[in-house]
């Protein structure tokens, strides 16, 4: 990092100017490690958008290199969405997020109706600027109190003036000059309303003239005018808007520049959040740059230095505070009731803690936005001379949270899930969620969680179910089922620790059927409407990457029911004792090969199983169509299986391009109505192979098996997140 250098006398002072540009602004870093290569001092940093964002941490004491380090290892697309921390979440919170497209925030109350304007909030975004911030999140002076004088550029939208930022809180400077119209939310401050400075000057040259830069080097990274034909939906149109306006002042701006390194960022969007794309354009900003370093050096000799000169480096890799351990001095609580502090106190053993890392800073916000509801949370670490003063500070609580899940297969064709959770105001926080699913299945549920102050949740749930499902006998349809399914649920016991959840608790349920056709190949069976009690115990273990193509970590999960119809016994013997439990683990060869072994069964000990809880596989997910559903490569439908159940799969994983995959399944099972004869039957086995595109609708895709039990191949098409 390079400091200003006043000691020589004559010497201009050098200006960088960074445009805006979204992801395309990654070229920025590669043209920073250049100009320090070259020994080139930088003595005022103005930028736009990403460029503000490159140039701010910049001026805070972020070299190059570290700058590089920092965007590399960043998961852009959790950063650049409104996503809870998958690492800091209950497994039941961490799967939503891949159930629904859609989720956005309903408020009846007269005080929030203007509502955030976008369609991402960048609570994130805003997360990892206070933290990278650290030390420089209080109100500051651009220009005395950072290591360079900074400046960057944010338009207010409510008389469509160019607004500078030459002072304030850096994250929010920063944050205010990225919001890209429509897609992030605005900035509000005061009665100014920001939007993405790109639109009154998107390459403030001007600005650092005016804080003294007697030489100018600017980086720009705007590809050709776009055609009509390039221009297509929502995005295409909203992204032309932009760049039309990009243009304003840049001509003159252009014209006090004194080297312009114009970046080739064909073939990149401003969404281009890819670790290929990042490497990519970072390269071409270092390739450019070095394609001018005649230019270079001939400015040197302008600027009034010479080969050996060599400015001053500052923090080679600044982000210490987020990986160290620092001393509290005490906690400030912002915007939040006396109640909420306490339970932060508690939860937290904050009255105990003597030191804080970036790790309990995250678990401080996540909570504030979880347990607490808050919409917007922040924990800013101030530096003091010996330590840090912890500021936890609270946005407005979060309204009625509404969710959309859609899908498309071709068993059930179109599903839609609904989803409203409410948080309710109150001494111990309570979150009640609805959830309808509609489709040929039909399910509505309620549920209530308390979050106190311990890690468990206890809970309540109602669910009705209105099921269609076809049942099948080695490969033939043995029976249409057309049931209701009424089931209340009580776990006082819900334990949940990130990765981890384990529950104890009681079920209800009452079967109502209403119609069953049987073909000739099926067994005859009688169904009476009944009433089934259940005690159950529930452990799972969740530490994989990707809810559907998971490249490291393992997921874990078992349960045992004792099943009644009086808590004791079942239609006059001893109860139905249901044991079931699935591992899987991912071990990643190179950077695109996943190998997945999995272990799954369920086993049914007692001398009464009622039909409808009797084992079933098929299809790609457990649970799918019935609660007692096992995946089995090469079955389509619902089939029916032994009452002892054990199988194995290998599942091959290549990841192609940056969103597509290709699935080879493996499958072998052995199954028995009694457990001593569980390997005396011959083997059942399955293959697949499949291709996905991961899309923002979810995985996209199709299936091809086949396994000995049908004796057929089967074709299955999906669209859409499972529920």
């Amino acid at each position: 990092m390079f400091a200003q250098q006043d000691s020589i006398p004559g010497r201009k002072k050098v200006g960088v100017v960074l445009s805006g540009g979204g992801a395309k602004g990654m070229a920025h870093i590669g043209v920073l490690k250049v100009l320090e290569e070259a020994g080139i001092p930088v003595d005022v940093i103005t930028g736009t958008s990403m460029g503000s964002i490159i140039g701010g941490l910049y001026a805070i004491g972020y070299n190059a290199n570290s700058l590089d380090s920092v965007v590399r290892k960043q998961d852009w697309s959790y950063v650049i969405t409104d996503k809870e921390d998958l690492r800091n979440q209950s497994l039941s919170d961490r799967s939503k997020q891949y159930k629904y497209v859609i989720s956005t925030g309903i408020s009846f109350s007269k005080k929030n109706k203007s509502g955030d304007g976008g369609i991402i909030k960048g609570k994130n975004l805003a997360e990892l600027f206070g933290q990278l911030c650290t030390g420089y999140t209080d109100s500051l002076d651009f220009t005395k109190d950072l290591k360079i004088p900074f400046a960057c550029v944010a338009t207010n939208i409510i008389d469509n003036s160019e607004v500078d930022f030459h002072s304030g809180r850096l994250p929010q400077a920063m944050r205010a000059s990225m919001a890209i119209p429509a897609a992030f939310a605005p900035v509000r401050l005061g009665d100014k309303v920001l939007v993405d400075g790109g639109l009154k000057n998107n390459y403030p040259a001007d600005i650092a003239k005016e804080m003294g830069a007697d030489i100018i080097i600017g980086v720009t990274v705007q590809g050709d005018p776009k055609k009509a034909d390039d221009i297509k939906g929502t995005i295409g149109i909203l992204s032309q808007i932009v760049d039309v306006n990009c243009k304003n002042k840049l001509e003159e701006n252009l014209a006090m520049t004194d080297l312009h390194l114009q970046i080739n960022t064909t073939g990149y969007g401003t969404a281009s959040f890819s670790s290929v794309a990042i490497d990519t354009l970072v390269r071409r900003g270092e390739e450019e740059a070095r394609r001018h370093w005649g230019e270079l050096m001939a400015l040197k000799q302008r600027i009034g230095i010479d080969d050996s000169f060599t400015p001053v480096r500052h923090h080679p890799l600044r982000p210490k505070v987020m990986t160290e351990r620092q001393h509290i001095k005490s906690f400030i609580f912002e915007n939040m009731t006396p109640q909420d502090e306490r339970f932060l106190r508690q939860k937290f053993h904050l009255n105990k803690a003597d030191s804080i890392d970036a790790g309990l800073q995250q678990q401080l916000t996540t909570s504030m936005r979880v347990d607490l509801f808050y919409k917007t949370a922040e924990c800013r670490l101030l530096p003091d001379d010996d330590g840090v003063h912890v500021a936890l500070t609270a946005g407005n609580r979060r309204s009625i949270q509404a969710n959309v899940g859609l899908r498309f297969d071709t068993e059930e064709y179109a599903a839609v899930l609904l989803g409203l959770d409410v948080p309710l105001k109150s001494a111990v926080p309570v979150n009640t969620e609805v959830t309808v699913r509609l489709g040929k299945r039909i399910m509505a549920r309620g549920e209530l969680t308390v979050h106190p102050r311990s890690f468990t949740r206890p809970s309540l749930s109602y669910t009705f179910r209105r099921n269609d499902i076809d049942f099948y006998v080695g490969g033939d349809r043995g029976y249409s089922l057309l049931y209701n399914q009424f089931q209340a649920e009580a776990v006082p016991i819900n334990n949940d620790f990130r990765n981890f959840n384990f529950q104890i608790g009681f079920r209800w349920d009452y079967m109502h059927y209403r119609n069953k056709l049987e073909s000739e190949k099926s067994t005859n069976v009688t169904l009476n409407n009944g009433n089934y009690l259940s005690y159950r115990a529930r452990l799972n273990y969740n530490s994989e990457d990707n809810w559907y193509f998971p490249t490291r970590g393992a997921r874990f999960k078992a349960e045992y029911a004792y099943l009644t119809d009086n808590l004791v016994k079942l239609e006059g013997n001893a109860g139905l004792s249901d044991i079931s439990a699935s591992w899987r683990k991912s071990f990643t060869f190179g950077k695109r090969f996943t190998l997945q072994p999995m272990a799954y069964g369920r086993l049914l000990l007692g001398k009464t199983v009622p039909f409808i809880f009797a084992n079933t596989v098929g299809g790609d997910w457990f649970s799918h169509y019935v609660e007692q559903q096992m995946p089995f490569a090469g079955i389509g439908n619902v089939e029916f299986v032994a009452d002892q159940f054990v199988a194995v799969q290998l599942q091959g994983q290549l990841r192609i391009a940056t969103n597509n995959y290709v699935l080879l399944r493996l499958a072998g099972a052995q199954q028995a109505e009694k457990l001593k004869e569980l390997f005396d039957h011959k083997t059942l086995y399955g293959i697949q192979a499949a291709y996905y595109y991961k899309t923002m609708f979810g995985p996209l895709g199709a299936t091809f098996g086949y396994s000995n039990r049908t004796k057929e191949p089967y074709f299955y098409l999906n669209l859409g997140y499972e529920f």
